[in-house]
């Protein structure tokens, strides 16, 4: 398969401190790729440098045959590459409706039949026109995120990340967020980027994955291995250990 995304050396410091230090991945077409890790291992970092809202000093970065530089992106990228934030609380704006939060992204990128397209975002994340002109303090985080969802899906993107997308929601509605991510990544034939610390969201999500700690890729494997335990660093086993959680003998 040909790549879609490719990360090669990147570093990012802050202070003098490595965030990355040399990182290098590569995610197919149609892939769903996990990236994985405990608090502080350059996971949600790498994912920001990608998007350019953390500037990378050294390495390279290639979407779909395009090359970017540290920071600057132009409006085909964000055409090609969306990002679902962690936080549905914080990633949007409070003082506007639904539909003025689906309505920017089509304006900005010159989309026509925007009520269509508004409407389709909508029923495709399960939400319904009703949800339309209400702002995001009166939904739960769950609809928050299916907001957040539409928003990232209606400019028809090729590949769509994912930092925590779950993990701020409750537990009865995490399953419906991730069956609702794996339907559309079916049905548009998407390219998936996922962060978690969550190493069963992982297994459910992605094909391979690739574990971070202290800035560094230590090792990438398919998803498979995780569970028959064939990997080759230690940490990856103590991961997958905390994962599971205590037990008791």
């Amino acid at each position: 398969m040909t790549t879609a995304l490719s990360v090669r050396d990147m570093t990012v410091v802050y202070d003098g401190f490595a965030a990355l230090d040399r990182v290098s991945v590569d995610v197919s077409h149609g892939e769903s790729f996990g990236i994985v890790g405990e608090s502080g291992s350059g996971k949600s970092t790498l994912l920001r440098a990608v998007t350019g809202l953390t500037r990378f000093q050294e390495g390279s970065l290639t979407v779909d045959g395009r090359s970017y530089d540290g920071r600057k992106r132009d409006a085909d990228f964000y055409r090609t590459v969306q990002m679902v934030f962690q936080d549905p609380y914080g990633s949007l704006h409070p003082r506007q409706t639904v539909d003025r939060l689906l309505l920017e992204p089509l304006v900005i990128h010159g989309f026509d039949e925007v009520d269509r397209r508004i409407a389709r975002a909508l029923d495709e994340v399960g939400l319904g026109s009703g949800f339309r002109f209400r702002y995001s303090h009166q939904l739960s985080g769950g609809q928050r995120q299916r907001v957040a969802i539409a928003r990232a899906l209606i400019v028809e993107p090729k590949i769509l990340l994912l930092d925590e997308p779950t993990s701020a929601l409750d537990a009865s509605i995490q399953a419906e967020i991730l069956n609702l991510l794996e339907q559309a990544r079916r049905d548009r034939h998407l390219t998936f980027i996922m962060v978690s610390h969550d190493l069963g969201v992982i297994s459910h999500m992605c094909e391979r994955v690739a574990v971070m700690k202290g800035g560094e890729v230590v090792e990438t494997v398919p998803v498979e291995a995780l569970e028959r335990r064939e990997f080759s660093q230690d940490y990856t086993r103590r991961l997958l250990t905390a994962s599971e959680g205590f037990r008791r003998d």
